[in-house]
């Protein structure tokens, strides 16, 4: 085996190790301090209040099904409740209800906004307005990795969906968003 491998595995170890470490944290912590720990993940109290619930989790793909399970049993008011916990795509301002943590991983979600054109903004902006219009709710898309333009295509793109399918299309984004929340605050 070559050093570089045998470095990288090493490294891969010590970052499997310290997952399930975190793990084992998140699986310890009291009821109440759980639930805040997954709000910070997901909005929803119902589906906080059911991971805290769903503990202890033996291993990663037991959280990650089950977070998806609890979301998707949800009704759509909790759908909602969670949509509420985010800021405004391009907002610079975190959500009402977001702690810290939350508030910290959604600014860095939308970072693909933040080197945007003046012009683009305004189009998010305005885009923004249409669809909680159209909507009642925020635009929820899972950021990370996207450009301000991707953002505002695929607002726009959005906005010609019913309000079932686009619940639904919003409910599937915030599902990815919860699982990549879920993975930091495990790599922590």
């Amino acid at each position: 085996m070559s050093t570089t491998r045998a470095v990288s595995t090493r490294g891969q170890n010590l970052e499997t190790f310290q997952i399930y470490k975190n793990l084992a944290w998140l699986n310890e912590l009291p009821a109440a301090e759980a639930e805040q720990t997954f709000l910070d993940c997901c909005g929803s109290k119902a589906w906080a209040s059911r991971m805290a619930e769903a503990r202890p989790f033996k291993m990663l793909d037991d959280l990650f099904t089950a977070a998806e399970a609890l979301w998707f049993s949800l009704p759509p008011a909790d759908w909602l409740e969670a949509f509420a916990a985010h800021p405004k795509i391009g907002s610079k301002k975190p959500a009402r209800t977001q702690e810290r943590r939350a508030a910290d991983w959604s600014k860095d979600e939308q970072a693909g906004v933040d080197d945007a054109r003046e012009t683009v903004k305004q189009e998010l902006a305005a885009a923004n307005r249409l669809y909680l219009e159209k909507f009642g709710f925020i635009f929820i898309i899972c950021a990370t990795g996207k450009t301000a333009e991707e953002m505002l295509a695929d607002c726009v793109s959005r906005l010609s969906n019913s309000l079932q399918a686009e619940i639904n299309v919003a409910a599937e984004e915030q599902q990815k968003i919860t699982e990549l929340r879920l993975k930091k605050l495990l790599e922590k």
